[in-house]
């Protein structure tokens, strides 16, 4: 392979293959370049959040609610086991678009760990709009690779994740 078609993750390879000849790095091929992607995707994604006024957190919050349909609401346990997050993660995410009018808790005597979370009007408005250009961007991102390609990677991406899901019920 030329150096010209080498990416950094080829590179990183080579140094391993030349220090430690006898360590099988393939798992470095696939699992490298994924958090490389990942970590060069982030910026123009969560800057599309941000246009909205949302950090990527509340994304997670307000379009679990908005997928949920109508009336887009949810407990809060739900939403925490939803977004595989603590359920002190949410209450700080909840009061954040509480205050900025996305949500409402519907008031209800009780323990407020089990108050409904919805989206309001806003919510909706703003979780959609900013989905729609996520999306945009995400299709700009992807425009280096054909349908077939998209297609091929979605297929093999599908199967990590359902081996990997498989292996952690296994596990746990």
């Amino acid at each position: 392979m030329s150096r010209s078609t080498q990416d950094h993750v080829d590179r990183l390879r080579g140094q391993w293959e030349r220090e430690l000849p006898d360590v099988d790095t393939q798992g470095m091929e696939i699992l490298g370049r994924a958090r490389r992607i990942t970590l060069r995707v982030r910026p123009p994604i969560e800057a599309v959040f941000e246009e909205h006024g949302l950090d990527t957190g509340e994304f997670d919050v307000v379009s679990a609610l908005l997928r949920s349909g109508p009336p887009y609401r949810m407990r809060p346990t739900e939403l925490y086991k939803s977004l595989m997050i603590s359920s002190g993660g949410l209450t700080d995410r909840l009061a954040r678009l509480t205050r900025a009018g996305l949500i409402r808790r519907p008031a209800t005597e009780g323990d407020a760990r089990s108050l409904p979370v919805e989206l309001t009007r806003e919510g909706r408005e703003r979780t959609e709009a900013a989905f729609r250009a996520d999306m945009a961007v995400e299709a700009r991102l992807l425009a280096g690779l054909s349908r077939n390609e998209r297609a091929t990677l979605t297929s093999l991406l599908r199967k990590l994740t359902l081996s990997l899901e498989t292996a952690e019920t296994e596990d746990g």
